[in-house]
């Protein structure tokens, strides 16, 4: 069980409005790092802020025995925005507990899974010595991409470097079902902009004859995807790789099917390749999603223009093995040239990218994973992926060269990066005990 004071201090760290996107929130970002250095320092750790280029991060050490697999823990602070505020029951960095779930922006993404086991990592101390050494990376950049851990990586490859990392930033399947997730889709974001006339025009007078930008960027972004849903634009499946076997039929005898999408969504998966699952949709194949429209006239009443501007925020999800900085120059000319052919000035412009990770099924540290998993919860994990983007994972993989290890405690209905967002109280014991028994199944594992 939680006892309170681990809650109290869950809910302490939960109030930090770290809020990474936005540089009105950069103290706070800065001051719930420091927060994390003194928690940790005060567990015995040698922990300390650590400068990026960005925002800070954390790190610390346990002491260091000889013989023994170092693991690598790593978190983030970071949070997303909350907006809209008014559709939050209670005010995001202001936890409450509802029926067994924490209500907290941050509450699942990423605080308290990571929290879960800090907490894990304190009464193992408390009882005596680790079976592991132990770094924990805790950063501050995370939803926006992590754009400056993978230089504070390469930086400090000697003094982070492990036998094996864990992070748990993913979901389980149900209440009671875990999962060790084997991949995540990369991510590339654009802003694509159209510019037409040298000011707003009346629409009377140079109507009908003056391209709009409006129409021009509809235009070209309902070419984006063709009549099954897939992207025209050249080159961009050149790298897919195909699902493994193992993995795609393991994904049959999973629930979250059509009629699991439908429920959750409020409305059919009816989008994309037919000819797919609709788990092979959203965790095996890349998509293009429009994230926002921008043009002209947004407030009351009327305004009868022929706009000057038009943008449109756009994010690609990327799977293995694209590279999102390759894929870079593809999309922008692309773009440039669809609209030119509407009289128009196109850009695009590149604003970040996350690489996609995969893991093979096969290694010693994985199957310890697996096995405490089914000992705790009593049921065997599911082998997924998930949709979502996790840069650091690949950073990782590449940068240390070991296996990244993905457990997640969240659940699929936790509403990350949404209102009322919640993570189960329950989880945070949970998390707790499985990292106890990890530390000493790694350990087992590296003999």
């Amino acid at each position: 069980m939680i006892t309170a004071a681990e809650q109290a201090a869950f809910f302490e760290y939960l109030r930090y409005p770290s809020i990474s996107a936005s540089p009105a929130h950069a103290t706070e970002c800065r001051a719930c790092v420091g927060w994390l250095a003194d928690f940790l320092n005060s567990l015995g750790l040698d922990a300390s802020v650590r400068e990026t280029g960005g925002a800070p991060a954390v790190v610390a050490r346990s002491p260091r025995t000889p013989d023994r697999p170092t693991l690598l823990l790593y978190g983030h602070a970071d949070v997303q925005p909350v907006e809209p505020l008014g559709l939050w029951t209670t005010p995001p960095f202001e936890p409450t507990v509802r029926d067994g779930l924490v209500f907290a922006r941050g509450a699942t993404d990423n605080k308290g899974q990571t929290f879960s086991h800090l907490i894990g990592l304190k009464r193992a101390l408390t009882a005596g010595d680790l079976p592991v050494n132990l770094v924990v990376l805790i950063e501050g950049e995370e939803e926006i991409g992590s754009p400056h851990l993978g230089a504070f990586l390469h930086a400090h490859r000697d003094e982070l470097a492990c036998d094996v990392a864990l992070i748990s930033d993913t979901s389980m399947i149900e209440p009671g079902w875990p999962a060790l997730t084997l991949g995540l889709r990369g991510v590339a974001c654009f802003e694509i902009v159209a510019t037409g006339p040298k000011a707003d025009l009346h629409s009377g007078m140079f109507g009908g004859v003056t391209p709009n930008p409006a129409l021009a960027l509809s235009r070209a972004l309902a070419r984006l995807h063709d009549d099954r849903g897939l992207i025209t634009i050249p080159g961009f499946y050149e790298n897919v790789q195909p699902i493994p076997e193992i993995e795609s039929e393991a994904w049959k005898r999973l629930p979250w099917n059509a009629a699991w999408f439908e429920h959750t969504t409020g409305i059919a998966p009816l989008f994309g390749d037919h000819t797919r699952s609709v788990l092979e949709r959203v965790w095996a194949f890349p998509t293009a999603e429009i994230n926002g429209l921008t043009s002209g006239h947004q407030g009351s009443g009327s305004k009868t223009i022929v706009p000057a501007r038009a943008s449109a925020k756009l994010s690609f999800r990327l799977v293995p093995d694209q590279d999102p900085d390759q894929l870079a120059p593809v999309v922008t000319e692309w773009f440039e040239h669809e609209l030119a052919r509407e009289g128009v000035t196109g850009t695009a412009l590149y604003d970040h990218g996350g690489l996609p990770f995969h893991t093979p099924p096969d290694n010693p540290y994985l199957a310890a994973t697996r096995t405490v998993l089914t000992r705790i919860f009593g049921r065997e994990p599911a082998l997924t992926r998930e949709g979502l983007s996790i840069p650091v994972a690949t950073l990782i993989q590449r940068e240390l060269g070991v296996p990244v290890i993905l457990a997640g405690l969240g659940l699929p209905d936790c509403a990350a990066h949404s209102p009322d967002e919640s993570y189960p109280l329950a989880h945070l014991d949970l998390g707790a005990r499985t990292f106890i028994e990890l530390m000493t199944a790694f350990a087992d594992a590296s003999r």
